[in-house]
C-alpha cells in the first residue's frame, strides 16, 4: 500500500539558538492539515530515498500550521543538514499524514514532561494540549545553555509559562534538574516522558525506574541511536519471495535483502519509527530497536530488520 503524501509549504522559517530552525509548514492547493494529537510526529520525505521523522511541536488546536524544529546535527546522515539548508521560505515539501507512537496516556492525572535539547519539541505540543483540557502537568526543558536553546520566547509566553522550568549546564547550580524533588515517589497516575539525547533519556528514565515508577507510566521517543550491528552471521529466508540471503557481521538484514532484490520501504534505519516492521514465521529474533515494546519483543512475532538480527542461526520471515 502506497502512502499518500501531503504537499506543504514553509510559510516561516526562523533560526533559534544554535543551529535549530524553526518551521512553519501550510498546505498547498486549498488542502487541509489532518489533525494531529500532542506526541505526533510526520515523516518528511527531503529527496528520493531520504525520509526522516520530526515532531510536530505547534498547538493540536491550530489546525491550519504544522511546526518542526529541526537541529542541523553535524553527524547528520542527510536529513537534518538537507531540511536546514533546503527548506527555505517558499520551498514545498511532501510529508506524511501524522502519526503518533507517543501519546498522552488518557488516564493521568499528573504528567510530568522532561525535554532534553531538541526533544522538546513533542513536549512544547504536549503542554499545549494538557493546558487545553485543564489537566495538571509541569515541563521541565534541559539545555547546555540558554543561549544555545530554541523555543524560549515562546514559552515564556505561553499561557502555560508558571508551569515551564528550565535547566542550563552553564548556570547556577540550584536551577539544575532535581529529579528527588520532580519525581517524588511514584504515585498513581503520575506518568514521566522524556525525549532528548539517548544519554539524557536513559538517565531521565533509570531515575524514574529508581523512584518507584513502573514501565508504562514512562513514555519515551528516540530520535537518534547508535546502532550495534555486531554477532555471528545467520541466514534469513524471505518465505513470500522465495529467497534465502545470509547476513554477514556487521551488516543488517536490509542490506542483505537488497542484495538479492527484496527491497522493504525504510526510513530512520536506526530501529525507531517501525516502517520496516517485519512479520516473524520461524526463529527467534535479537531485538535492537526502541520501537517495539517490551511484551512485543518477548512474543517474537516481529522485528525491524533495519537494526535487529537473530538468536537462533535462521530467520523466516513474512516478506
Amino acid at each position: 500500500m502506497i502512502e499518500e503524501l501531503l504537499t506543504v509549504q514553509v510559510r516561516k522559517r526562523q533560526l533559534q539558538g544554535d543551529g535549530v530552525v524553526v518551521l512553519d509548514l501550510i498546505p498547498v492547493g486549498g488542502a487541509k492539515l489532518p489533525a494531529f494529537e500532542a506526541g505526533a510526529h510526520v515523516d518528511i520525505h527531503i529527496a528520493p530515498g531520504l525520509v526522516r521523522q520530526y515532531s510536530l511541536c505547534s498547538d493540536p488546536a491550530d489546525s491550519a500550521v504544522y511546526r518542526l524544529g529541526v537541529l542541523r546535527d553535524p553527524a547528520s546522515r542527510g536529513g537534518s543538514t538537507s531540511v536546514y539548508d533546503t527548506l527555505l521560505e517558499g520551498a514545498e515539501v511532501q510529508i506524511s499524514a501524522p502519526r503518533n507512537l507517543f501519546p498522552l496516556a488518557s488516564e493521568a492525572r499528573r504528567s510530568i514532561l522532561i525535554g532534553g535539547g531538541i526533544g522538546i519539541t513533542p513536549m512544547i505540543a504536549m503542554a499545549y494540549a494538557l493546558h487545553a483540557k485543564g489537566e495538571d502537568f509541569e515541563l521541565h526543558y534541559c539545555g547546555r545553555s540558554r543561549s544555545r536553546s530554541a523555543f524560549l520566547d515562546e514559552l515564556q509566553s505561553a499561557a502555560f509559562a508558571e508551569r515551564v522550568h528550565t535547566h542550563f549546564d552553564d548556570e547556577a547550580p540550584a536551577q539544575k534538574l532535581d529529579m528527588d524533588r520532580v519525581l517524588g515517589q511514584a504515585e498513581s497516575g503520575v506518568h514521566v516522558y522524556t525525549c532528548g539525547p539517548s544519554g539524557f533519556m536513559d538517565w531521565v528514565i533509570g531515575e524514574s525506574v529508581k523512584h518507584g515508577y513502573a514501565d508504562d507510566h514512562i513514555h519515551r521517543e528516540y530520535f537518534q541511536i547508535e546502532v550495534d550491528n555486531s554477532g555471528a552471521s545467520f541466514e534469513v529466508v524471505a518465505a513470500r519471495s522465495g529467497k534465502t540471503v545470509q547476513v554477514a557481521e556487521g551488516q543488517t538484514i536490509l542490506a542483505a535483502l537488497a542484495d538479492v532484490g527484496i527491497q522493504i520501504e525504510i526510513s530512520c534505519e536506526q530501529g525507531i519509527c517501525g516502517t520496516c516492521l517485519c512479520d516473524v514465521l520461524e526463529g527467534e529474533p535479537d531485538h535492537r530497536d526502541v520501537y517495539l515494546t517490551d511484551d512485543e519483543k518477548q512474543a517474537n512475532d516481529q522485528i525491524l530488520i533495519c537494526c535487529s538480527r537473530a538468536k537462533s542461526k535462521k530467520l523466516v520471515l513474512d516478506i
